[in-house]
């Protein structure tokens, strides 16, 4: 188990911007599981893949048979390396390969952790992100500078138990900030 404790905006989530131009970050939630002088790392975590189960990836994986098929939604980590799976979840589930970022949310990317998800014995909240999105050295910085973001310290209510179509504007809300007075917002993150 590793610990990640430094980076300033490691374990914060990043709130798009509603005037977000670029497609892939529009009204997205970010969870930031790295942050620091070599730049910053995170998944996307209110957009839903469509067209790919997570059935789909067990049966990928040559994962055997486990009769029940948990409804399990796999989401857009970000548009980097789409194929390669990520599991954030909750810390009561910890092996040699987890990053524990704080005491409620830990990240782990074996594929172990994705048959004991279909097995039942995984963690008790789990998002599965296909993808990441990162950026360079001062880069994350530059762009909050620019108003395209909004930070905030996410609750795990927020990251693993609000409906995906909910959490945007739900984390805008827990920020403080109200969606219909936005547009006078200065954006100061």
């Amino acid at each position: 188990m590793l610990r990640m404790d430094n980076g300033n905006l490691t374990g914060k989530c990043l709130i798009s911007s509603p005037y977000m131009e670029d497609e892939h970050f529009s009204r997205s939630l970010i969870y930031i599981c790295s942050h620091g002088k070599e730049g910053a790392m995170g998944f996307i975590i209110n957009k839903k893949i469509k067209g790919f189960t997570f059935s789909d990836l067990t049966g990928q994986l040559s994962l055997q048979n486990f009769g029940f098929q948990p409804q399990i939604d796999l989401h857009q980590g970000g548009p980097l390396e789409k194929i390669r799976g990520f599991v954030i979840h909750s810390t009561d589930y910890v092996k040699a390969d987890t990053i524990v970022i704080d005491n409620h949310i830990a990240i782990s990317s074996s594929v172990d952790i994705i048959s004991d998800i279909a097995f039942g014995t995984g963690p008790r909240d789990n998002i599965i992100a296909l993808g990441y999105s990162s950026w360079k050295p001062f880069q994350l910085e530059q762009e909050i500078i620019n108003n395209n973001w909004i930070v905030t310290t996410p609750e795990p209510e927020l990251v693993f138990r609000t409906k995906d179509e909910e959490k945007w504007e739900k984390a805008l809300t827990t920020a403080g900030i109200d969606i219909k007075n936005l547009a006078s917002y200065s954006g100061h993150a």
